[in-house]
């Protein structure tokens, strides 16, 4: 593991192996971090295929710099264009996770050139807007009042929640404007998710003028996305990116 020490001298924990182009980035999801079973997967899959491959800890995460409640999405957008910059060479595939899947289009928005494919792994675009529905009468009021409030995820951890997010989230917000990217998009979604509805792949489909972008919609799986059966969809989209981008490069 290293460290890349931003503008703010804060550290961003990461972990980066030099190969082959397209680079491989994989961007985790939210209270997540770059240890997770989908992350280990797609690197065993870079290494057996000589490609480079970045993985790291959005600030707040993991091994990086500071409490989760300190920052906000546009940080996060800043912590994955920062590596994008200063660590990797050459086109990137980005494989982003729940909200990493939000990332990764922003990140697509403003570094065209060097982003060669999407793939979204049950992408949380805007989720910002059902997380605060979610949320318990207390639990807003205690937004309004105090400025933050606790709260419990699905699979047991919990963490704060902060006014600052909110109005954060809503500036970042894609879905209420059209998505310009005419390289491969692919987002896996599991029909027994319950934390990202099915209908969010399909209104990132409405907003991409892609013709070619799929969804591939997976009946058994829930939102971690990290059965064997998930993981091999994965890896099978990553090779699919590959080859039409050697195919339009031919």
């Amino acid at each position: 593991m290293a460290f890349y020490i931003n503008n703010q001298n804060q550290k961003i924990a990461y972990k980066y192996i030099k190969g082959k182009s397209p680079g491989i980035i994989f961007v985790h999801g939210l209270n997540s971090d770059m240890k997770g079973l989908k992350a280990l997967h797609i690197e065993k899959y870079a290494k057996k295929n000589n490609l480079a491959f970045l993985r790291f800890d959005c600030r707040g995460h993991g091994n990086s710099h500071g409490k989760f409640e300190d920052f906000t999405l546009s940080d996060w957008k800043k912590d994955l264009l920062d590596l994008i910059d200063n660590i990797t060479k050459g086109p990137q595939i980005i494989v982003g996770s729940s909200m990493g899947g939000w990332l990764m289009i922003l990140a697509a928005k403003s570094r065209r050139k060097k982003i060669c494919g999407l793939i979204g792994l049950a992408a949380a675009a805007d989720f910002g807007n059902s997380l605060y529905s979610s949320l318990t009468k207390k639990s807003k009021k205690d937004l309004k009042i105090k400025g933050s409030t606790k709260h419990f995820w699905s699979y047991g951890s919990s963490y704060i929640l902060t006014k600052k997010f909110f109005l954060d989230a809503k500036k970042n917000n894609i879905l209420n404007q059209s998505f310009q990217f005419n390289k491969p998009l692919i987002l896996i979604h599991g029909l027994k998710d319950e934390v990202v509805s099915s209908n969010v792949p399909k209104k990132i489909m409405n907003i991409s003028t892609n013709k070619k972008a799929e969804i591939i919609f997976l009946k058994s799986s829930d939102h971690r996305l990290s059965s064997y059966y998930d993981l091999i969809t994965i890896t099978n989209a990553i090779n699919k990116i590959r080859k039409l981008i050697k195919f339009k490069q031919s």
